[in-house]
């Protein structure tokens, strides 16, 4: 088979790949789709430690079993492999399970035209839900984790707040049309990159703005939620977020400072994290996206996996929509 591996520091190459071998209760798959996420840019960029060169990145998938109860339907593939026992799965919360597994970390990935999954990790795609528009349902599943953090900390509704997304990649409009479908009207987005902005007020009813030049004033937003999750973007939740409000940290691009950690105590705001999703989650994104909640796909670019090479470094250099799926169906 044919598979975009990460082989070093901002070095990717398209290569011939063994088939891989389902183990007990896996299933094999012929993967169609499988978006760029952001943790694979990181990875790329050399920055994440769990991802070792020669590597199969890769997490977004949708593709077909070859075997098990689903064999021949399109499925989406839920990446995140837990344990199914420990107090966290039991309780619905299978995101913290200590022995969480990703695909495109610990697991092969699915830039290829094959991988293997758990079977319990597949769903399957209604018919009137697209491969390329099921590819978002990880970053969906994302995004409707962060959100549901930020309504059980939130002070009033989303109808009743202004709410600002920190970054416009594909986690940040995801969430902008996540907080709009739950009535949020006064919604912005953060994006430095102009080619970005000029696609995100067609994607989602949201304000985009330069943070170098403009925005909502200080101490404003209800809720911040932070797609990137780097210093300078922690910095300026802390300055946006009203007293009382909300901050959810959704990005690990660094570990750098940037946290008021004065002005969250005394003004008694809430600072969560959120990683990944639960499998309620997952399933909850795949129904929004079932129902039509993109709309305008126009921040989405599909490209063939011969291109993945080239996608990585049109993304680096900002040459890139929001948004790229890359296609194993040639």
């Amino acid at each position: 088979m044919r598979a975009l591996y990460y082989t070093g520091t901002m070095q990717s190459e398209l290569r011939d790949a063994p088939d891989p071998v389902a183990g007990n209760d896996e299933v094999h798959l012929d993967i169609s789709h499988c978006g760029i996420c952001g943790s694979d840019m990181h990875a790329w960029h050399g920055h994440d430690a769990r991802r070792v060169p020669p590597l199969i990145l890769g997490h977004e998938a949708v593709g077909i079993p070859r075997n098990g109860k689903y064999a021949g339907q399109r499925v989406a593939i839920n990446p995140l492999h837990t344990c199914g026992s420990c107090r966290h799965c039991l309780s619905g919360d299978d995101h913290l399970c200590a022995d969480r597994q990703l695909m495109s970390m610990q697991l092969p990935g699915a830039y290829a035209e094959q991988t293997v999954a758990a079977e319990i990790n597949l769903y399957p795609l209604p018919d009137k839900l697209s491969n390329e528009d099921a590819a978002l349902a990880e970053p969906m599943a994302v995004c409707v984790h962060a959100v549901e953090v930020a309504r059980k900390t939130a002070r009033r509704p989303f109808a009743e707040s202004r709410c600002v997304v920190l970054g416009g990649g594909a986690i940040g409009v995801l969430t902008a049309m996540v907080l709009a479908d739950q009535g949020c009207k006064d919604l912005w987005i953060a994006e430095p990159n102009e080619k970005r902005r000029a696609v995100l007020e067609k994607a989602v009813a949201v304000k985009a703005y330069d943070p170098a030049t403009g925005g909502p004033e200080v101490e404003t937003a209800d809720v911040v939620l932070d797609a990137v999750g780097m210093g300078a973007t922690r910095k300026a939740a802390c300055e946006l977020v009203m007293p009382g409000g909300t901050i959810v940290h959704v990005g690990l691009q660094d570990s750098a400072d940037g946290i008021d950690t004065r002005r969250i105590t005394l003004q008694e705001i809430h600072f969560s994290g959120t990683y990944c999703y639960s499998c309620y989650d997952f399933a909850a994104a795949l129904k929004l996206l079932a129902r039509g909640i993109v709309q305008n796909g126009d921040w989405i670019e599909i490209r063939p996996l011969e291109q993945g090479a080239q996608s990585f470094m049109d993304i680096h250099e900002g040459n890139a929509p929001p948004k790229i799926i890359l296609s194993m169906e040639s």
